[in-house]
């Protein structure tokens, strides 16, 4: 990658490239597979960089294999999403209730009708 600016890929998308391949894989992958299935040419040290990070948040996990190791997608999309938004709520500072509230006042009458919805159910 050159030094301009204009040049880099917006943050989160080589992971999100990585766990897309992932999913749809449906079982676990080598370094090596998940490079051949992602759409960008990425050095093998990249996608390895890659794995080992996203194994460190807690996004995928791994297991041995017979080189090196196998990696898996431990949650769906959703999933992911919904932890990044408890971390999100978790840093958000020492008064939670502010946090939810802003949150709430950001949703759409639709999003919000169906918060409503699922708080009265019972739980998920």
């Amino acid at each position: 990658m050159t030094g301009s600016e204009s040049e880099r890929r917006p943050a989160g998308e080589l992971e999100a490239g990585v766990l897309a391949a992932l999913w749809a894989a449906g079982e676990p992958q080598t370094a090596a597979q998940v490079r051949a299935a992602i759409s960008q040419d990425l050095a093998r040290t990249t996608v390895a960089t890659l794995l080992a990070r996203l194994h460190d948040k807690g996004a995928i996990g791994r297991r041995p294999g017979t080189r090196g190791f196998l990696y898996f997608a431990i949650e769906d999309s959703n999933g992911l999403t919904a932890r990044r938004m408890h971390r999100a709520l978790e840093q958000g500072g020492d008064d939670r209730s502010l946090v939810l509230a802003r949150f709430v006042e950001g949703l759409s009458p639709d999003d919000e009708a169906e918060l409503r919805r699922i708080l009265q159910e019972d739980r998920l």
